[in-house]
């Protein structure tokens, strides 16, 4: 992955300022919730300037990416998670992958998003109408992975992933996913949390944190304004006794290169290869995941295809 450079240097010079991103998790309520609080103010920018996208892609999108790095929380070591959505509305869906190292990519089915009339809120059930979203967790040593998927109800992403959890592996669980935007449109602090209930967990506790849920200080706002994503869960939750277990880094990273792509170059039939080498050069590949373009000489591309008779 090559990454775009943040043109704005108003922006830089926040991003800067702020506290590396990153997922720090808790054991509250005698240790019978498990929380993730994510700071990824950096990673949406990064996403922002990898993918071009505009204010309403980008707070669809970055939603997307602050889900992916809440759900690398349930996978470890090499294991890794996709977030799958498929819907009849204008974004048509995205697609999410998320290592439980902390990395995460992904992309939109659409972008720009088709919109007929200005959007009068940042109400997103529009945007997804129906569809389906799935969940998928590759383990390390497993040869199938594990996918479970619901139906959209809600057009909402976070309590469509409350949802699933609660269908799909019958875990109560919250979601909540913060993008705060300056007056100019620019993502000044982006965050989520992801509240999720383990054995011995009472339904007293549960009432109690969905009470505590619906009153939580904006955490995008808290971000944009210097405080960690360890300062809030503590702040905000001091009352269940947080105890902190776990800081994971959070970033947006892809695993793709130029290598992967001079090898998918070489695997395409000799029609293709020929239909190419008659085409317009440079060559250019875009990886959907990371947005990187990758171009090619026509040089380049005639030694790659000789290389492989």
């Amino acid at each position: 992955m090559i990454s775009r450079a943040i043109e704005d240097s108003e922006l830089k010079e926040h991003i800067t300022s702020l506290p590396p991103d990153g997922r720090e998790v808790f054991l509250i309520a005698d240790d019978t919730v498990r929380m993730s609080v994510i700071s990824a103010t950096t990673m949406v920018n990064q996403m922002r300037a990898n993918h071009r996208t505009g204010l309403l892609e980008t707070y669809v999108l970055g939603q997307g990416y602050i889900a992916g790095a809440l759900l690398s929380s349930t996978v470890k070591g090499k294991d890794r998670v996709q977030l799958d959505i498929e819907c009849g509305g204008p974004i048509k869906g995205m697609a999410i992958e998320a290592w439980a190292s902390g990395a995460v990519r992904g992309y939109l089915r659409n972008n720009p998003i088709p919109l007929t009339k200005p959007l009068e809120s940042l109400d997103t059930s529009m945007l997804y109408g129906p569809g389906f979203l799935t969940v998928t967790k590759i383990l390390e040593g497993s040869k199938t992975p594990f996918s479970g998927q619901i139906m959209l109800e809600n057009g909402n992403l976070a309590k469509d992933l409350a949802l699933y959890f609660q269908e799909s592996e019958q875990t109560p669980s919250l979601f909540y996913l913060s993008i705060k935007f300056d007056k100019n449109g620019r993502v000044w602090g982006a965050g989520g949390l992801f509240l999720q209930a383990l054995p011995g967990c009472s339904d007293e506790t549960l009432s109690s944190l969905q009470e505590k849920a619906s009153h939580l200080s904006p955490l995008g706002d808290a971000l944009a304004d210097g405080m960690s994503a360890e300062e809030y869960g503590e702040k905000e939750f001091q009352d269940f006794t947080p105890r902190h277990a776990a800081h994971i880094p959070t970033g947006f990273s892809c695993p793709c290169s130029k290598e992967h792509f001079e090898n998918y170059l070489k695997s395409l039939p000799e029609t293709e290869k020929k239909g190419i080498l008659e085409g317009v050069f440079p060559l250019t590949l875009e990886c959907f995941n990371c947005g990187t373009d990758y171009s090619f000489t026509k040089t380049e591309t005639e030694n790659l295809f000789r290389e492989d008779l």
